[in-house]
């Protein structure tokens, strides 16, 4: 396993799917109801995820608890990070179908115990407990796709995945606002359980064909890399907390929450990873990378453009869809063109769309170039996450022997996780610097998220293993 994680394995065994012969597509017979709770599940946790974030502000009004606002984000955070840890050494233990299963429970406990508190401080155990849930699904899905589905498929379910996460965040925050003008802002809580077991229930019957097959039992230094996770989702609630302060207990928090990060995140990533290492630590490292620079963007975009060009925040608002909706195409895109004959292709290209993208929406901060002009980069950069993400989820499973996917998909996930939330304080620092927002700080985080994706363009080439490297199957 540790040579594998330091990027010199030659060979990965793949999983056997199925002894069935191979699918034809997502929806043939044995692959229809497991594709399509799979989506479902995907869209269920990232509706629940940003939905949220518009009804907070009414709970908090509600049950009178601003003062715990940033731990009802920091806390699931947290209690996620944690999860995706157990969950990929349960899935590589015991197989997926356990973590599945308690992931489940876990998620609609918490929604339900969210949904009916009536005090701040049980609507943040209630996120803890729906957090950690979503931790373990997350993983576990990962790893079903790995052995339920064969290799062929893989860009396509992973397309789907991205598109399931895609459409939430068209749709997500203007139905979650609905719900809370109409029905109350407990039933963005208590809805998604209605669905979420249903999915669950479609799932089920392909995961006895996965079951534990290729379990390999808890691995060596299991407790101690879960000892790692809490350190790690401790300093991400920090981090997010700090982030929400202002002056030094803002700097003292994110401060600590760096160093927490620093020590912790190592022991839970690949071996050379902090080296750029061939192979898996790569791969991580380029999610984290993307992910940082696509969030950093993101959260800039909106105010920039309403500050700077006089945008109402609708109309902010839908510069960000465009690149919701090229993320959706470029998914298409990649799940149905030819195998590049490198497997660096995608990730290079996707990252340098990344890049570009961002560097030219830095560009409508200047009052003479057209608005349109950083509609189209942003466009640009969510084609580029369209083409990246699916790519290196299934270089992950590619490079991940049948014992090491749940510890490899949970790794990936971290680093996604973990780089989007050190590059977010470091964007409220910079925004917070001076005098507060203005042009030049506007610039500057843009150049960050650029930079960023652009590094991870030029190691692009290091996700293939070494020159040589052949993987077989069976």
């Amino acid at each position: 396993m540790d040579a594998a994680y330091g990027g010199s394995a030659v060979t990965a065994t793949a999983a056997p799917p199925d002894p069935v012969a191979p699918a034809a597509g997502l929806f043939v017979p044995r692959l229809r109801a497991m594709t399509v709770g799979s989506v479902a599940l995907v869209s269920l946790l990232a509706f629940e995820a940003l939905a949220v974030g518009t009804a907070m502000p009414t709970v908090a009004r509600s049950l009178d608890g601003l003062a715990h606002y940033g731990i009802a984000f920091g806390g699931p955070f947290a209690a996620g990070v944690l999860a995706m840890v157990v969950s990929g050494i349960w899935c590589d233990a015991r197989g997926p179908r356990a973590p599945m299963w308690h992931g489940l429970v876990w998620f609609v406990v918490g929604l339900v115990i969210a949904g009916s508190a009536t005090a701040m401080g049980a609507l943040v155990a209630g996120r803890i407990v729906q957090g950690f849930g979503s931790g373990l699904l997350s993983v576990a899905l990962y790893v079903i796709v790995g052995r339920a589905y064969p290799e062929e498929l893989h860009r396509r379910i992973f397309a789907a995945f991205a598109a399931a996460w895609v459409v939430p965040s068209l749709v997500g925050p203007a139905v979650a606002g609905l719900i809370v003008e109409h029905l109350g802002w407990r039933w963005v809580f208590l809805a998604v359980p209605v669905v979420a077991v249903p999915a669950v229930l479609l799932i089920h019957p392909g995961l006895r064909a996965v079951g534990a097959a290729t379990a390999t039992g808890v691995p060596p230094g299991a407790a101690a890399r879960i000892g790692w996770a809490c350190g790690a989702g401790v300093s991400a609630a920090l981090l997010h907390i700090g982030g929400q302060q202002r002056g030094a207990s803002a700097v003292g928090l994110v401060a600590l929450a760096l160093v927490g990060l620093l020590v912790c995140a190592p022991r839970l990533l690949p071996a050379g990873f902090l080296r750029a290492g061939r192979g898996l630590p790569t791969v991580v490292g380029l999610r984290g990378l993307a992910s940082a620079a696509f969030v950093g963007a993101e959260v800039v975009i909106p105010l920039m453009l309403s500050r700077e060009r006089g945008l109402s925040p609708t109309a902010a608002g839908l510069v960000l869809t465009t690149g919701a909706l090229a993320w959706s195409v470029g998914s298409w895109l990649q799940g149905r063109m030819p195998t590049p004959r490198s497997r660096a292709t995608l990730p290079r290209v996707g990252l340098t769309c990344i890049a570009a993208g961002t560097a030219v929406v830095a560009f409508a901060v200047v009052p003479t170039v057209p608005v349109g002009v950083g509609v189209l980069g942003w466009a640009g950069a969510g084609l580029g996450m369209g083409l990246l993400y699916p790519s290196l989820s299934v270089l992950t499973l590619e490079l991940s022997a049948p014992g090491e996917q749940g510890r490899n998909s949970s790794s990936l996930q971290l680093g996604d996780s973990l780089f989007a939330a050190s590059v977010l304080a470091l964007t409220g620092a910079m925004l917070a610097a001076g005098a507060g927002p203005g042009p030049g700080s506007y610039a500057g985080t843009l150049a960050v998220a650029s930079g960023l994706a652009l590094v991870g363009a030029l190691l692009a080439g290091r996700v293939v293993p070494r020159a040589g490297w052949v993987r077989t199957t069976g």
